[in-house]
């Protein structure tokens, strides 16, 4: 690349940012208006618009709803055909259009009106259609696009996406959207993952493989093989089912290949005495550092009283997306 085309590159970047600023500097009453809306809407917010704006509507819809507001994008051409159905009173429009012009949006104003859904407008052109008809106007003001010929949506969609959100972001704030909220709606993903409980993939069973500090060796063996599915580590426990040591099949093979004689010792001869542990509401992440600081692959999981109610294995961060 030429530097004459990385200096242009920087000058593309450099019109943006100076579009998103001078939205920043006009950002006023309007906006709040528009917050109560979006932040005490009943229903869903639907966001709706065409061409360029339609696609950075969906990800204004994306947005909200990844962040507590529910919402459901709606194209405006696909409205007047039938969509405008989905539409209920208790909902809150948002409509994008640069210009405040734009014919499909124009023809949802009507509607919307006799439906009595209230109308945010996102829009360059306050004195548009669009901006005289709706309830609140998000003014974006005059953009200078960074498109060479002045033409392709560049800095105004930018600006419109980068207000989308700063609404978005400023209703999950006052409704007190949390990273435990947050998680539940992202699942699939690593930023999911990072907020996981122990609770939520640990093997939780009140059948666990719990046994006395007397208890034989083989014996407790006989405890740890069971059904599919169930931990490979014993737990040793005592009179008040408090947790005082674990014995795993990685115990199991170390000690046989020193002598098989200890199989009729007592468990609490061999066992590891107090185990690291974990519990229900620990991050899966950090019980993950601990299991790979001390090279263990099954963790105890303790209530508030220090009883097991299940185990961590090392299957289960994988099953997740973690590893060791």
């Amino acid at each position: 690349m030429s530097n004459e085309h990385l200096e242009y590159a920087k000058e593309v970047l450099a019109t943006e940012a100076a579009a998103i600023e001078a939205v920043r500097r006009r950002l006023g009453e309007s906006f709040l208006q528009a917050l109560d809306l979006v932040s005490e809407c009943r229903g869903q917010v639907v966001v709706t618009g065409v061409g360029k704006s339609g696609i950075v509507g969906q990800k204004v819809s994306a947005t909200l709803a990844s962040m507590g507001t529910p919402s459901f994008y709606l194209h405006a051409a696909e409205a007047v055909h039938g969509d405008l159905g989905r539409i209920r009173q208790a909902d809150v429009a948002v409509a994008l259009s640069f210009s405040g012009e734009t014919e499909e949006i124009v023809r949802l104003i009507p509607l919307l009106r006799r439906m009595g859904t209230p109308l945010i407008a996102i829009t360059g052109n306050t004195e548009s259609r669009l901006g005289g008809e709706a309830d609140v106007v998000l003014s974006l003001g005059s953009v200078v696009e960074a498109c060479p010929l002045g033409l392709a949506p560049t800095s105004s969609t930018t600006a419109t996406m980068a207000l989308g959100d700063a609404l978005a972001l400023a209703a999950s704030r006052r409704k007190k959207f949390t990273a435990e909220e947050y998680a539940l709606f992202h699942r699939g993903g690593a930023l999911g993952r990072k907020l996981l409980r122990v609770g939520e993939i640990a093997r939780l069973d009140a059948d666990l493989p719990a046994v006395s500090p007397e208890m034989s060796v083989r014996e407790t063996l006989t405890r740890i093989s069971g059904p599919k599915g169930r931990t490979s580590a014993a737990l040793v426990t005592d009179d008040a089912g408090r947790l005082i040591g674990i014995f795993t099949d990685g115990d199991l093979r170390r000690h046989v290949q020193v002598d098989v004689g200890f199989l009729d010792g007592r468990i609490e001869e061999v066992m590891i005495r107090n185990p690291k542990t974990v519990t229900t509401d620990m991050l899966v992440a950090d019980a993950q550092k601990l299991m790979k600081e001390y090279r263990i692959d099954e963790v105890p999981v303790v209530d508030e009283s220090g009883r097991p109610i299940g185990v961590l294995d090392v299957q289960d961060l994988l099953e997740v997306g973690f590893a060791l």
